[in-house]
């Protein structure tokens, strides 16, 4: 099976209803995988260095560990909390590098609570239940991961939402490249993506099918660098898209609270433009600030 030999993959219903929607299988993921001085960033020491080990998270347990059906015949995991009314509303949670931690579920019940419970939420298990506090060993989990696999939990996720969903996406460093790749994959339902400091797709013809503009919330790298960024935007440019986009004086991995480095101004900052976006995008009032 094919693994992903970099750092960030670049590949990647509502409750009750058993219809599936058209998820876009145009979108190659296998042929997707990122350039190998990609693979420096797993064994780079002071790259390692910018993800310590993670502090504990006190979490209030606002939704439930689910199975959901992938297309590979093996069930995915994810954390969901359901919109408290019926909702076609979703909003597809995408974990760090460790895993689906309790950040990562803390993160899913920040958002239902800001979203005004109007939105269900889940965030999937892209790594099928294993999760690390050690950065090396995240670092080889990410790495080692299935590609196909990535794919088929993202595919299951969107299924699980509905033919008549409304996704949008939101992902962290790792997951935020896969809140890009699965808006690809959501096609005509994509309605909103947003990404905090995840690597980019780069390739113009599979950014053409993007359905949603991009949130972009980046740090200030040399791995998701300006440079990397100003190309992302060049070609969202002429792939037609909109880019909305700021870099943060703030160090990659700035908005876990979990993270020993995390910067509370630049978090309050960020969060405050993706809820406002996903709010926009979900047709949930915006609040003044």
């Amino acid at each position: 099976m094919l693994k992903l030999s970099a750092f960030f993959l670049l590949f990647w219903t509502y409750l009750g209803f058993n219809t599936e929607p058209e998820v876009n299988t145009e979108i190659t993921m296998c042929h997707n995988v990122m350039p190998e001085s990609m693979a420096d960033f797993v064994n780079d020491p002071e790259f390692v260095k910018m993800h310590p080990t993670p502090l504990q998270i006190n979490l209030e347990v606002l939704g439930e560990e689910i199975k959901i059906s992938s297309p590979d015949g093996k069930d995915a995991g994810a954390y969901f909390i359901k919109a408290k009314t019926n909702s076609n509303k979703w909003l597809l949670v995408y974990q760090e590098w460790w895993g689906l931690n309790d950040n990562i579920r803390n993160e899913a019940n920040t958002y239902f609570k800001k979203l005004n419970e109007e939105v269900n939420i889940l965030a999937l298990d892209m790594y099928d239940g294993k999760t690390t506090t050690n950065p090396d060993e995240a670092g080889k989990l990410m790495s080692g991961a299935d590609q196909t696999r990535l794919e088929n939990i993202m595919k299951a996720g969107i299924t699980y939402a509905g033919s008549d969903a409304k996704i949008a996406s939101v992902g962290w460093c790792f997951g935020g490249g896969l809140s890009l790749r699965s808006a690809l994959l959501e096609g005509q339902q994509a309605v909103g993506t947003v990404m905090y400091y995840g690597m980019p797709v780069n390739d113009v013809e599979q950014l053409k099918a993007l359905n949603s503009d991009v949130l972009g919330l980046f740090a200030t790298e040399k791995w998701i660098s300006k440079e990397v960024i100003d190309e992302f935007a060049a070609n969202m440019k002429k792939a037609d898209k909109k880019l909305t986009y700021i870099i943060f004086d703030a160090v990659h991995g700035f908005a876990n609270p979990s993270n020993p480095k995390h910067d509370p101004d630049a978090t309050l900052k960020a969060n405050r433009m993706s809820t406002d976006y996903l709010k926009t995008k979900f047709e949930i009032s915006v609040s003044t600030h």
